[in-house]
């Protein structure tokens, strides 16, 4: 008895309970179903990783977050690798703002041409000078593009539900997105603006604008005292036309992305290997090039206002301002326009967009509308080339993301069900 107890049970019998042979079930019998209790969490694949946990998060977040985040991240990756053709582009743009008025002699040009300009940053500031701005930059394309991005998406999806026309829907969408990013991100471009167009000690005296900022809060700061809230909002007006970029740029890109790729922006297939870079890339640099062709002019328009000072008046007669007497580096020379140690009535050079547009064309020429354009032809095709790029590959993270979580969440109730 003790001998037969010892001996091991039979494999044969634990392999028939736990799979019965073909011989041993009926062809009619069902499968037997899978016992759930004796299968623990780590034996799902699915749930293995921190991935997975992330893709579960990721398919409960709504669309406009993720757009607004997506957005973003593209634009502090577009400013970084940008930033020293925006400050060259900057200088060029703003190059003949800070001549005085009472200046009589020939126009003497510093910034020549895109190799030119660098050189005589790099020479003056050396690889400081060619990132100046980028703080405010980097502020500012936050809220802009997830302003932006979020904007258009919610408001695009909204039009199509009402609209046939796409294209028209794509526009008014772009607008409309374009305004509420410029409201609520104009004051950190016109930081971002002086700070670029300040230039060294050494330059001459009429190209040194009458600021000097250590960095970007204290521009923040030495602006709201001594000029007041209206500085910030200071080439508004342009900004605003400068939608029409934005209405150019948006609703042709997704019509050069449809005709090449067969996809609206933001969607992908539902490989990686469909997702057709290339065709991309040329939507981008096609829909940007166009829309900077056509709009260029209000960049320069809005650059001038920006770099002008606006000087609170002091507490004197008719609003007189005496400026004449102050010293230091932040004020060795007086703004073009504005008051002069005799008292005269501060009156800025730049007002309004019509006043600007007829003195810079009485004083420089229509040439002057042009300044820049081929820096800023180099640096904003790349500039949109590296948005759109990181946008539509962040777009198809999540979209990846976001399938493979509500996989595993339904993968999760079949579970629980049984």
């Amino acid at each position: 008895m003790s001998e037969h107890s010892s001996e091991p049970p039979s494999p044969t019998i634990v392999s028939d309970r736990y799979a019965p042979s073909l011989a041993a079930v009926p062809a009619s019998a069902p499968a037997p179903a899978p016992a759930p209790d004796m299968t623990s969490t780590a034996e799902r694949p699915h749930w293995s990783g921190p991935l997975a946990a992330l893709a579960v998060k990721v398919s409960a977040l709504p669309d406009g977050p993720v757009n607004a985040l997506c957005g973003a991240s593209a634009g502090v990756a577009s400013g970084i690798v940008t930033c020293p053709l925006d400050v060259i582009k900057t200088r060029l743009q703003a190059q003949g703002s800070f001549r005085p008025r009472t200046y009589t002699g020939p126009a003497r040009v510093v910034y020549k041409g895109l190799t030119g300009t660098a050189r005589t940053i790099w020479l003056e500031d050396g690889v400081r000078g060619l990132y100046r701005g980028l703080g405010p930059m980097l502020l500012g394309y936050i809220p802009t593009w997830a302003v932006y991005m979020s904007t258009y998406e919610s408001t695009k999806d909204l039009l199509n539900e009402r609209m046939e026309n796409k294209w028209l829907a794509r526009t008014i969408a772009s607008i409309t997105a374009g305004a509420s990013s410029t409201f609520v991100t104009n004051p950190i471009w016109v930081v971002k603006t002086r700070l670029m167009s300040q230039v060294s000690a050494r330059a001459s005296p009429e190209h040194r604008p009458p600021w000097h900022y250590k960095n970007t809060f204290d521009a923040f700061r030495k602006m709201y005292t001594t000029e007041g809230i209206r500085s910030f909002y200071s080439g508004l007006s342009p900004a605003l036309l400068g939608l029409t970029h934005v209405a150019i740029q948006f609703p042709l890109y997704e019509f050069l992305k449809m005709k090449f790729t067969g996809l609206e922006m933001g969607q992908a297939g539902g490989r990686s290997e469909e997702v057709h870079w290339v065709g991309i890339m040329a939507a981008t640099v096609l829909s940007k090039v166009c829309a900077t062709t056509a709009t260029y002019p209000h960049e320069v328009l809005r650059t001038r206002l920006q770099t002008q000072q606006r000087s609170l008046p002091s507490a004197s007669h008719d609003h007189v301002s005496f400026q004449g007497g102050r010293h230091g580096i932040g004020h060795q020379t007086r703004p073009p326009g504005t008051a002069s140690s005799d008292g005269m009535i501060n009156l800025p050079r730049y007002r309004g967009v019509l006043k600007t547009c007829k003195v810079i064309l009485q004083e420089e020429g229509w040439r002057a509308f042009y300044n820049g354009m081929g820096t800023n032809m180099v640096r904003a095709v790349p500039a949109a080339v590296t948005t759109m790029m990181t946008f539509e590959s962040l777009k198809l993270v999540h979209q990846k993301l976001k399938m493979e979580g509500i996989k595993i969440r339904e993968e999760d109730g079949e579970y629980s069900r049984q």
